[in-house]
């Protein structure tokens, strides 16, 4: 399994302070089992509808989108986080049982299961006589 950063700019044709949409890599923590793999993905400050898994040929991207709304009534006097939202995608190989994939949410970490297929599990074999 392998990862990679990815900056997507807009179509030719959008206003240029709109042209290009910037992504922060969130920090991951990956875990191997038996079982399968486990990716962690911490995202801050995103809530429960803006994160977004998705699987297409094989390469597995996680996206969360933060709520850029300042509070109603005020006004922002001073500002370090970034307005960024989250990407990060990884390439995923034939160990992956990929139509087993789980993700859940936990305190803004991202969970994402991704099961081994059952051919590579760790098996006994029998022994007959």
């Amino acid at each position: 399994m392998s990862n990679q950063v990815q900056t997507e700019t807009a179509p030719a044709g959008c206003a240029a302070e709109a042209s290009t949409v910037y992504y922060v890599a969130p920090r991951v923590d990956i875990y191997e089992t038996a079982e399968g793999y486990r990716i962690k993905a911490e995202m801050p400050g995103v809530a429960k509808d803006g994160f977004e898994v998705s699987l297409e040929a094989n390469e597995l991207t996680l996206v969360g989108r933060r709520s850029n709304v300042a509070p109603q009534g005020s006004t922002v006097l001073h500002q370090e986080s970034r307005r960024a939202d989250f990407k990060r995608a990884f390439k995923l190989d034939s160990t992956v049982d990929t139509g087993r994939i789980s993700a859940k949410v936990d305190q803004g970490i991202l969970v994402v299961d991704l099961p081994k297929a059952e051919a590579l599990k760790p098996r006994r074999i029998a022994v007959t006589a």
